[in-house]
């Protein structure tokens, strides 16, 4: 049996090593804090969380605690992104002065990319195949692609980029992906409008609206959960036929007391002779003649001249 003596001595031992056990930790967390991460490594991280933060005040002291690095450094480093994404026309980045300051970066597309990617969807879409009944185009495949998702949600984003934004507004089922891709670019959240009842959604606030294709009174509805009173909302989706659903949208946001902001759409018809809706920006126009040659001719949208005041 141990002696009361030899006890204490354990104890003591253990008292002595666990305090420098202690001080080995606070030593390791001083070096992490004092090493200092190379600039090419910190420029790829930083774009990287610019990237994943759109439209979110980043402070400097957040990249320099980040980093170990001095603000001043930090601040060079945002030049030197600033500066690449003004080249490639990807983005713009605004510095903030101050201590409350920091970095907030705005995906966008320049001019010159937004026609090249517009020029890319009108090719994708200019394909006799997509034809369908009644003077509907197939989609369904490309608003499946993350490549095309990818350049219609900054696309829109671009639209909206100086505009007061709070929530991205769709109908189910296929303006989904179109919705979410422009809201992760606008980082603002997006609400799907459903047409008929889910008990998921809880209390839902509803209208009858006029279907501009087929004239026929439809119902649509939205969970009084997803949108304040006051909250400005862009409405997008993929085709535009007679407009019905966008006009529909629009009377639901109304019944919100909340703001349209603008509407966007990936593709219009040219061929509906009453459109219930004027007010809308297209990527791509579509003509689709239903004659004995089932044909699609597809051509930019409205999207240039109203966002960059240029004709196609």
């Amino acid at each position: 049996m141990p002696t009361r003596a030899f006890l204490e001595i354990i104890q003591k031992s253990r008292t002595f090593y666990g305090k420098i056990h202690y001080e080995l930790i606070l030593l390791e967390r001083r070096t992490m804090t004092i090493m200092k991460v190379r600039r090419s490594n910190r420029l790829v991280d930083m774009t990287r969380y610019l990237l994943e933060h759109p439209r979110t005040l980043v402070s400097l002291k957040f990249f320099s605690e980040r980093y170990g690095s001095a603000k001043s450094s930090i601040s060079e480093d945002l030049s030197i992104i600033k500066h690449t994404f003004q080249t490639w026309g990807e983005g713009r980045l605004k510095t903030i002065p101050g201590a409350s300051g920091g970095a907030v970066l705005a995906p966008f597309y320049s001019q010159e990319n937004a026609e090249k990617a517009i020029a890319n969807l009108v090719n994708e879409v200019n394909d006799d195949s997509r034809f369908l009944p009644g003077g509907y185009v197939y989609l369904s495949d490309l608003i499946g692609r993350p490549d095309i998702l990818h350049q219609v949600g900054q696309i829109i984003a671009t639209q909206y980029m100086d505009k007061d934004v709070d929530v991205v507004m769709t109908v189910e089922t296929k303006g989904i992906p179109i919705a979410q891709s422009a809201a992760m670019y606008m980082n603002k959240p997006f609400v799907i409008v459903r047409n008929s009842s889910h008990i998921t959604e809880g209390p839902t606030v509803s209208v009858n609206y006029v279907s501009g294709s087929v004239k026929r009174i439809k119902k649509m509805e939205l969970s009084r959960r997803t949108l304040s009173a006051g909250a400005n909302v862009v409405v997008v989706d993929d085709f535009l036929k007679g407009g019905g659903t966008l006009n529909g949208m629009a009377s639901l946001i109304r019944e919100f007391d909340a703001n349209l902001v603008g509407m966007t759409v990936l593709a219009e018809s040219s061929n509906s002779d009453h459109r219930l809706v004027d007010d809308c920006t297209s990527l791509v126009t579509v003509d689709a003649e239903d004659g004995d040659q089932k044909t699609i001719t597809a051509r930019p949208g409205n999207f240039m001249e109203n966002v960059f005041g240029k004709e196609n």
